[in-house]
């Protein structure tokens, strides 16, 4: 385990230089090429950056939901269950309100350009 720089800077100071230096003199395929790959890059500084928060919020909402402890990959599986079974649906008091702040963070790390991500997050 490192100190500095942290995995979020190495990403990211990878992707502004690819982006930067590299991408300008490239052209055709190889530059669609690095395109992709500065996304990548992109999303793996997101995701470093915002999953442990986004996960923590998701587990709490779904402790809660489900009224029981567990992992997050465990209680997913719960609530995936009881939705399957119809013991679960979008009428269970506080299920719409967490599948859409889960949906919501994922589009930050995934889509944070995504036009209907960008007016949802402007509406509130």
């Amino acid at each position: 385990m490192q100190d500095e720089p942290t995995p979020e800077e190495l990403t990211r100071a990878v992707a502004d230089f690819l982006r930067n230096d590299i991408a300008p003199v490239l052209s055709g395929h190889n530059a669609f090429k690095l395109r992709v790959a500065i996304n990548a890059l992109d999303l793996v500084t997101r995701q470093l950056r915002l999953e442990d928060g986004s996960d923590a919020a998701e587990l709490g909402r779904l402790s809660q939901l489900l009224g029981q402890p567990g992992s997050l990959a465990e209680l997913n599986r719960v609530l995936a269950d009881r939705i399957a079974k119809g013991e679960a649906d979008l009428q269970t008091p506080g299920l719409s309100g967490h599948l859409w702040q889960t949906t919501m963070d994922k589009l930050a790390v995934d889509q944070p350009n995504y036009g209907s991500y960008k007016r949802e997050l402007e509406a509130k």
